[in-house]
């Protein structure tokens, strides 16, 4: 079965940075899309960016040159690298995968991520 469990969320000042990690499994013997979602409150979750098991990427105009994603097939782990953070940015982070055979989709619990001085 497909399990996602994010980590590495906090508290961080302006500017500073933090780095997601999501560590999925049961997701990696079939194409999949991978990546990051977030949820600020009382407003709509909306995509971060994600990858695919082709390798390409895709990021909300928001988080573009300032967020990276990456994955490490060796340790089956996607991470979500942020700097230049804002206060804007704070809302909980999901992980999330979309299995493209099926068009399934998962779900990580979340990470709270705070930016604030």
């Amino acid at each position: 079965q497909v399990q996602l469990v994010e980590s590495g969320g906090g508290l961080v000042q302006p500017g500073g940075s933090l780095r997601l990690s999501c560590a999925t499994s049961g997701i990696i013997f079939s194409p999949y899309t991978v990546g990051w979602y977030r949820q600020a409150p009382e407003k709509q979750r909306e995509l971060v960016a994600t990858i695919t098991s082709g390798g390409f990427t895709n990021y909300a105009d928001s988080v573009k040159g300032r967020f990276t994603i990456s994955g490490d097939n060796a340790k089956n782990t996607v991470y979500l690298q942020m700097n230049g953070l804002k206060p804007e940015d704070t809302a909980i982070y999901y992980c999330y995968a979309r299995r493209i055979l099926t068009g399934a989709n998962y779900w990580g619990q979340g990470t709270q991520v705070t930016v604030s001085s």
